[in-house]
């Protein structure tokens, strides 16, 4: 995981923090509850990015030819290829621009 789990839980504290500040939403469980429900969220999304991001150097490494690490071919083989996985769970790195 990229990110500690302290700094998850900071992170939980925020989001949920914001959340209270909105007009537009009422919460009617624990604040507590909450955060907690955001922590398990965003430490989901991120066991399933380290996932992706082994696949995708898995994907590289599975090559004809050896394509070191680091270099300008491997970086935009990488993000093409994390692109397109990003894109099969229907995640868009860019979004269209809205209207």
């Amino acid at each position: 995981m990229r990110l500690t789990r302290e700094k998850v839980i900071q992170l939980s504290h925020q989001i949920a923090s914001a959340i209270e500040a909105l007009d537009e939403m009422e919460i009617f469980d624990e604040l507590n509850t909450v955060r907690q429900a955001i922590v398990k969220t965003l430490t989901d999304l991120l066991l399933e990015e380290e996932k992706i991001e082994a696949g995708v150097r898995q994907h590289i490494t599975s090559q004809k030819r050896t394509i070191p690490e680091g270099s300008e071919e491997w970086d935009i083989l990488y993000k093409k290829y994390y692109a397109d996985a990003l894109r099969k769970l229907g995640i868009a790195l860019n979004p269209p621009p809205r209207a």
